[in-house]
Parts: C-alpha cells; structure tokens; sequence
C-alpha cells in the first residue's frame, strides 16, 4: 500500500511540474504571432473547452486616436514579455502598458501622417541583451528603435533612433514609396525585415534586408529581383532589376533559430497585372524563400506563382512545423496562398512532402504579354476555398438577382483558375484579398494540425488599354491625359472620379481645392500612400499638370521621346478599372455561402478535417439563414485548452471554438472589429486573451482599443 501511495505521488508530482513548466514556457507572447517559428500557438490551458464560456473583460485599453471618417484600423498582434504588453494605435503610436490592468507605461508618437486607412502595423518586435532592451517598429518610411523600459528613442541607433527603409535601394531610392506592415525577425543582433511598396510600375524593388539592432546599419541584403551574377537572374528580361520593382516581402516571416534559416514569402512583381516588360519566370517573385539568416545567403526556393499577373503575393508568414508522415518525424514548413492553396516543404531541402503537378492554364491575349504556361498545384492537402466560379455556385438567397448575376458571368471569363487578365474581364475567385490573408494559421503540435481562416469573395477584374496614340497630339494636356492613364488611374480612375470606398480621392475640379504648385509638389514627392513620380520627368509631370488643371497649352520644344509610351520601361500600355468586389445590390457576395470560413488541416495526413462559416449576417440569420460567415482579416490562436480564439469576422464578434470539432463555445461582441490575430498570457496565476478591436475595414466603423478577457476570480 505505501509503495502504491509513493507511486501515486510520484506520478502526481511529475504532473504538476510537467504543468509548471507548461505554464513558464508560455507565460509570454513575446514575438509577434507567439514565437519566431509563427506558430499561433499557446501551451496554456486555464481557459479551456469546460469553461471558457465563463469568459468576461478584464481590462479596456484604448488610444483615443481612431480616424472619424472610419477609415482607421488597427491589424497588431501585441506581444508580451514580464506582465508587460507592447502595441500600436491607429496612429501608429507605440505603447507598453501592464498587461494585468491595462494600465499604460509609456506611449510614443511618432508622428506618421500617412492616410488613416494606410496606417497598418501588425506588431512590434523586442529584442535585449544585457540590460539594453529595444521595441524596433516601423512608421511610414523610419525603422525606430525605443527603449523597452521607457519607450524613448535610442540615440545610438540610426539617426538618433531611427533607420531609414529607403537604404540602398537604388538611384531613386528618395522618391519610392516604401513602408513595412509586418514586423521583422530577430536572429541575434539582426532584425530581417521586408517591405510594402507600389504595385504599379513605379514600384521599388522588394530587397529583402537584416538590420544591425545596435547601430541601424544594414547587414546583408538580398535581391528579389536578381542582378547580374546572381541565381535566377536568367529568368527576367536582360537589365529588368533596373527598371521592375516589386517581388516583396510584406506579409512578415518565420525563423529557424537553431538551424540559423529564415523563411520569406514573396509577393508579386509590378505591375500587377501585365509583365509583357518582365517576360519570364521572374525569380524570386512569388516565392517561398528559405536564407541564411547571418548572411542572407539562398538556400532553397520554391515558386508558387510563375509570371504572376493576377496580385498572388503570398499573404502570410509561413509555419515552422513538425509533422509524423509514414511513421517519421519530419521538420517542415507550409505555406498558405491567397488563391486557397497550402503548401507543405522539407525544411532543410525544400523538397514537398506532398507531391505538386504544375497545370497547364490558359493563355494571354494582351497586347505583348506572355502568360507562363502552367502554375504549380499541390496534390494534398486539398485547397480550403474554392477555385472557380460558374453558373452552379450563384447566389440563390435572393432569387430576384440570380438572372443579373448569371448575366454578368455570361459576358466575362470565369469558370477555371489562373485565368489571365483581360479587357472583357476576368474572374478572380477566390478574390484578391485571399483565401488566406495576412492573419496567419495556427498551428497545434500535439495533434499536427494546422488551423486557417479564408476568404470567398468573388472579384470581377478588368483590364483598359491605353491610348498610345494620344502622345502625338499637339496639346500638352492631350498627352497628360496618356501620361495619367499610365500612372493614375488604377487608383483614381478612367475620369478622375476616385473610387467608391473613398480610399483614393476624385481629381475632379482639382484646380479648386488645390494651388497647382501644391499638386506639382505632391506628384514629384508624394504624399501618404502615394509615392513619388519625379522619376517620369519634368516634361511628362508638366504634361499631367495640364491635363489636370485642363490646360490648353501646345507642346513647345517638349522631347518626344521622352514622352514616348515606349522609351521609359517602367511604362506599361494597359491599366485596370480597380478592384472590384462582385456584390450584388444589398452588399452581399454574388456567389453562394459560405463567404468565409475556418478550417483545420490534418497535416500529417494532408487532409482537410473540417471547415465551418465564420462568422454570419445577423438579419439573414434572423430569417431563418444558416450562418454564411463573412470576409474575414486577422487570424487564429489555437491553445492547450482545446480552444481555437478567433475575431476577423465582418459582424465585429470574437468567438472561440473547439479545436477538435469546430463547434461554437463563446462570443463576444467587440467595441470595433476585431481585425487582427489575438495573443494570450499568464501573469500572477491568470491566462488572458487580448485583441486589437480597430475596425475601419468591410465598411465596418473604426476602434481604438484592446480587450483583454479572463476568467472570473
């Protein structure tokens, strides 16, 4: 009998500190998405299946600094180290507060005026050795190092604290607009961060960079678009690393500390949506790249997207992961596309561990481009959104639209995948704002299974030619009229008229609320989201003056090649009508629910286990309309409890499901929106879940807070 009891005890005691150091290793969230490997994941498990429903505020932060046309949002997933938690505002503003009683500590202003609607940040990235402990996080075109005790800058870093993201990016470097959304990694002293630029021709090119954490000084650099010498080189037009921008790095990225790798997703090449100036495979746009994090050395690479003409960025960090396949361990990496698609790689070769065929797809009929052949197409896991939209998924909830949208499907060109742009108009579905987007997946260890919020919206994408012969005319405003096409109208429209979300602003009757040199100004420089055109030239800005400002002035000595469509490489002869959600009258998608889902994938089998709507229309619920679930941004946390805690959805709810099942368990109705990935933590025996409630995106109104739940005492 006591032999039994001391067994017993023994037993009972390894658990307990089995539970202890559970609890020690996931006091924290200290990196963004909870560990440099983003893997979404927490071994707490205080909050479980059993009582979560039992969850109630424990604090409200807010910043005060929401936009009031709603236009502000806030995307960060906040991290925290030691009871302390660190964020940002709709303003870009930084802040640390106690992450018991959301009290704040300290806020820093930095002072950015980009356009509310652009001011994203999705979190900040801590880095100490010794008793020097830096915040790094990025506003507008600055990298900015604080001090983590007292958020003051640091004198030593950069200019008195600040780094510019512009650094070594080529002669025009000055004018390009370049920004970063996503947090960088730590490897040591190096921060390794990507960028946001243009996707026009203007763009700058998408360098991928690790910056000295001590003194601001670029490390290493590596070039997504390849310059002599350099692998992949042969797959762009010769010289195109001159004059093609893009192939960035935006969504953030994953690190592999102990293997010293780091893994960068890439987005697309500029501009978008026709590369007859960037025939070819164009390396290493679209990319899935593993490097060496102390060098920026290539490892691997793998493509997802081949000649990208349809905005395939990949959205979102990819997952360090270990799976058992046939009996073994292997150390992975997936990742997940806009198109609905998961990829799963070897993470030492690159090699997939579920086999890719590439598919033949249809080819262009634009003037001078050359869709590539086929793109790749893993076998498993099956993708998580649908891949075509055809007369069988129209929306039938309001039957006095189906004929209108069958119409609509009728006259423009939809039905397969990877169908190419085009003037009669293209189907992009799922729509250009994912599948997945930039929320990230969250994956479990225990159980190998990896947890993805999507998109199925549709989006009807249409491309417009320009009219090259209009550079012949003698009128100066004639020829600005081709130089706006070229450059302005994807954002400002065919006539100047903006566009409905209010995003980019009518240029008509420009001349009344704005002195012409103001606007000459904002052209050469940019402003906000804008960048720069000072590279296009004098002549060519005085042509658009004109056109804008309706001048009736005959070219005097202008130099014709100069303004000739073909002489700048940067100039492309097509532009598109926008970004166009296919909706009917009330809002909602053309194509039958479900519009947003979650899903888990069984990994180790390569198999999708479930998916569910996320998210619902409460009126169309109320009519008896099961749950359709909505567009959805931010991500998931799945956790110890059984738990996966999610917010993203349109009607502003933050839920949480079992992660076994799928099924419901909790919801709250959130202040705003609740558009980023949440975190949560231990301090003084208590786990908490928090998330940024900024709003501002899908029509919804904008926040300026964060909540914090936990159980009651």
């Amino acid at each position: 009998m006591i032999k039994r009891i001391f067994c017993c005890l023994v037993i009972l005691f390894t658990i307990v500190a089995c539970e202890q150091q559970q609890t020690t290793n996931y006091s924290d969230w200290p990196v963004s998405l909870g560990d440099k490997e983003s893997s979404q994941y927490s071994g707490l498990d205080q909050i479980n299946t059993e009582n979560v429903a039992q969850l109630k505020v424990a604090w409200t932060y807010s910043t005060g600094d929401k936009a009031d046309n709603n236009r502000s949002q806030i995307q960060c997933n906040p991290i925290i180290l030691d009871g302390i938690m660190y964020g940002s505002s709709p303003k870009l503003k930084v802040f640390a507060l106690d992450a018991v009683t959301g009290e704040q500590k300290w806020i820093f202003d930095p002072s950015y005026d980009g356009p509310e609607w652009l001011n994203n940040n999705r979190g900040v990235t801590y880095w100490e050795e010794g008793d020097d402990k830096r915040i790094l996080f990025t506003a507008g075109p600055r990298l900015i190092a604080l001090n983590a005790d007292t958020g003051k800058p640091i004198p030593s870093f950069g200019d008195k604290g600040i780094a510019s993201l512009k650094a070594g990016l080529g002669k025009l470097d000055d004018s390009y607009y370049v920004v970063s959304t996503s947090p960088g990694v730590v490897f040591k002293d190096l921060l390794i961060i990507g960028s946001r630029v243009s996707e026009n021709s203007d763009a700058a090119p998408g360098h991928i960079r690790a910056y000295n954490i001590k003194t601001g000084n670029v490390a290493w650099t590596f070039h997504t678009i390849p310059q002599p010498g350099e692998f992949g080189y042969d797959t762009w037009p010769e010289g195109a690393y001159e004059n093609v921008g893009g192939a960035n790095s935006w969504a953030g990225m994953a690190l592999d500390e102990e293997r010293g790798m780091v893994f960068i997703p890439t987005g697309s090449a500029s501009f978008d949506f026709w590369g007859g100036n960037r025939l070819g495979e164009n390396l290493f746009a679209n990319c899935l790249l593993a490097l060496d994090a102390q060098t920026g050395k290539r490892i691997w690479h793998f493509q997802t997207v081949h000649h990208d003409i349809w905005d395939r960025d990949l959205p979102c960090p990819p997952n360090l992961i270990t799976i058992e396949k046939d009996g073994e361990k292997i150390d992975a990496v997936s990742q997940a596309t806009k198109s609905g698609l998961l990829f799963v790689f070897d993470r030492e070769t690159g090699e997939p561990i579920f086999p890719i065929e590439e598919r033949l797809v249809d080819s262009s009929d634009l003037r001078g481009e050359e869709a590539w052949p086929s793109q790749p197409f893993p076998k498993k896991p099956a993708p998580f959104a649908r891949q075509t939209f055809t007369e069988k998924d129209v929306n039938t909830l309001f039957p006095e639209y189906e004929d209108s949208i069958r119409q609509v499907l009728a006259g423009i060109r939809t039905g397969k995948s990877f169908i190419p742009p085009s003037m009669q108009g293209s189907m992009i579905f799922p729509g250009f704002d994912g599948g997945a987007e930039w929320g990230g997946q969250a994956f479990d260890p225990a159980t190998g299974m990896l947890y993805i919020n999507a998109n199925e919206m549709p989006w009807i994408h249409t491309m417009v030619e320009i009219e090259t012969e209009e550079v012949k005319s003698d009128l100066l405003a004639d020829i600005g009229k081709g130089v706006y096409k070229t450059n302005c109208s994807a954002c400002h429209g065919q006539e100047l008229q903006g566009d409905v979300t209010g995003t980019y602003p009518a240029l008509t009757n420009l001349s009344e609320r704005l002195e012409k040199p103001q606007a000459v100004q904002i052209i050469n420089n940019g402003k906000g989201y804008m960048p720069g055109f000072k590279q296009i030239g004098k002549n060519k800005i005085e042509a658009l003056q004109a056109f804008l400002y309706n001048e009736t002035t005959t070219v005097a000595e202008v130099d014709a090649h100069e303004l000739g469509k073909d002489s700048n490489k940067g100039v492309v002869p097509y532009t598109h009508t926008g970004y166009n959600r296919f909706v009917l009258p009330a809002g909602y998608p053309a194509v039958k629910p479900p519009w947003g889902t979650l899903n888990a994938i069984d990994l180790n089998k390569g198999e999708i286990a479930w998916q569910i709507p996320l998210g619902e229309f409460e009126e169309l619920t109320a009519k008896g309309i099961p749950p359709t679930g909505t567009e959805n941004y931010g991500g998931p946390v799945v956790t110890a409890g059984g738990l996966i805690f999610i917010g993203a959805s349109k009607d502003e709810y933050f839920r949480a499901f079992d992660k076994s099942t799928g099924k419901e368990l909790w919801k709250y109705k959130l202040p705003a929106g609740g558009y980023a990935t949440p975190s949560t933590y231990m301090k003084d025996g208590k786990q908490y879940v928090v998330i940024a409630c900024g709003g501002g995106k899908m029509g919804t109104k904008s926040g300026d807070s964060y909540v914090a739940f936990s159980l009651s005492d």
